[in-house]
């Protein structure tokens, strides 16, 4: 009988639409040890052969959707904490590494980076406007003074199955932080450079997309509370 291999010590989320340009740059900053999940959302460019070729392990996920791919991601996780990250070159994914170190200590259960724009380019003056007014609504709905819903994040994969997230948009990443608000984790918030990215954003690289984005995030933000379990390592609220 042959012994099963220890799952990885940390999975990190990459939902990907068309990145074959930025895989090789992002791929090759994941930490040692650490499991690359590419999830490819329904490429055209070829993005999937290139991850399978670069060593990464390709989820598949046709259904479109950046909350789609990411919780697919998380579905396949076997890792006990779980990262997320851009798959665009914007992020680099080695910054996760103190984020782990918080989470495996206990110190925080979701942390989360604050983009600092490298040059103008890095944000567009709509996206950076509109993650603003959400930072402000979500500071009114669950009293979190955070800066930034950035992408670059992590926390443990069971408890954030536990948040039974239900966007599939771009709404995905606010539910996570406003369930885990609701649920008493304890949310931390580091800053991170933010560089320009490779390609052409899906989300926020236009007016329209940047407004999807908000409209998304402003249905979340207008959902009930739900029954929440306990916070990792606290009581149920």
């Amino acid at each position: 009988m042959t012994t099963p291999p220890a799952p990885p010590p940390v999975d990190v989320v990459l939902p990907c639409l068309n990145e074959a340009e930025a895989l090789p740059w992002v791929l090759a900053r994941i930490p040692p040890g650490w499991r690359a999940l590419v999830v490819d959302n329904g490429s055209t460019d070829g993005s999937a052969d290139i991850a399978r070729a670069l060593g990464a392990h390709v989820v598949d996920e046709p259904r479109r959707g950046f909350g789609a791919a990411c919780h697919a991601g998380l579905a396949a996780a076997t890792a006990d904490i779980v990262c997320f990250c851009d798959c665009d070159a914007s992020l680099d994914p080695s910054l996760l590494i103190p984020f782990v170190r918080q989470v495996r200590s206990g110190e925080a259960d979701l942390v989360l980076g604050r983009r600092r724009p490298e040059g103008r380019s890095a944000w567009p003056a709509h996206a950076r406007a509109g993650n603003l007014a959400l930072a402000r609504l979500l500071r009114r709905r669950t009293g979190l003074r955070l800066h930034d819903l950035g992408p670059l994040r992590a926390a443990r994969r069971e408890s954030l199955l536990a948040l039974g997230l239900t966007d599939r948009r771009s709404g995905y990443p606010l539910q996570m932080v406003v369930r885990a608000a609701d649920a008493g984790w304890r949310i931390a918030e580091h800053d991170v450079p933010y560089l320009p990215r490779t390609g052409a954003s899906k989300v926020t690289g236009t007016w329209l997309g940047t407004w999807q984005a908000v409209r998304d995030m402003s249905r979340v933000l207008a959902e009930p509370t739900p029954s929440l379990p306990a916070a990792p390592g606290g009581t149920p609220r």
